[in-house]
């Protein structure tokens, strides 16, 4: 237990040392016009880079690959089926199944899917 406590005391204040020292290395002293301006092969930008971004389209990317991973996880149930017991193979699956149809459902309830 003491071993466990030491050897996280110890990493903590490595990791520690190291984000001190990369901070202060990586301080920027010249803060310029041109350093501080978007960058367009070498031209002045046209407009503004800090155009507002859709926070609706950005909510759709993030359920978009939330559910893309989820299948991922339903890719391997397939190939597990004959290594075990079918009862319990099915229970995990239908388990996992209906969490992901919950949180598909509960997103279609608070209007994330909207696209108008």
């Amino acid at each position: 237990m003491f071993t466990v406590l030491l050897i996280s005391i110890i990493t903590f204040i490595i990791v520690y040392m190291i984000m001190m020292l990369a901070t202060i290395l990586a301080k920027k002293t010249i803060m310029d016009r041109e350093k501080n301006s978007p960058y367009e092969c070498g031209f002045d930008p046209k407009g503004s880079a800090r155009l507002p971004f859709s926070l609706r389209f950005f909510l759709i990317a993030v359920i978009f690959l939330i559910f893309d991973v989820e299948i991922t996880l339903l890719l391997p149930i397939a190939s597990t089926l004959n290594l075990t017991n079918i009862f319990s193979w099915l229970m995990t699956s239908m388990i996992f199944l209906l969490i992901l149809l919950f949180g598909l459902y509960y997103e279609w309830y608070q209007g994330a899917l909207d696209w108008s």
